[in-house]
């Protein structure tokens, strides 16, 4: 795995155990804290992809053509 995706990777498992939990409780429905969570998956996710365009941009400029 990446080494610069670790980070997000635990904090993806940390948000997947705590949404586990929630779960878990049938009179829960949706709340400010699973909003606030989705949020922070997606712009992680949109981090990521940030991440991994910039890294495969500077690869392909590096290619020599001529």
């Amino acid at each position: 795995m990446f080494h610069e995706i670790a980070p997000l990777k635990a904090m993806f498992d940390g948000f997947k155990a705590r949404l586990a939990a929630l779960r878990q409780d049938p009179e829960s429905g949706m709340t400010t804290e699973y909003v606030i969570v989705v949020a922070l998956m997606a712009a992680a996710a949109i981090g990521i992809v940030a991440i991994i365009v910039t890294k495969v941009t500077a690869k392909a400029q590096s290619i020599s053509t001529g």
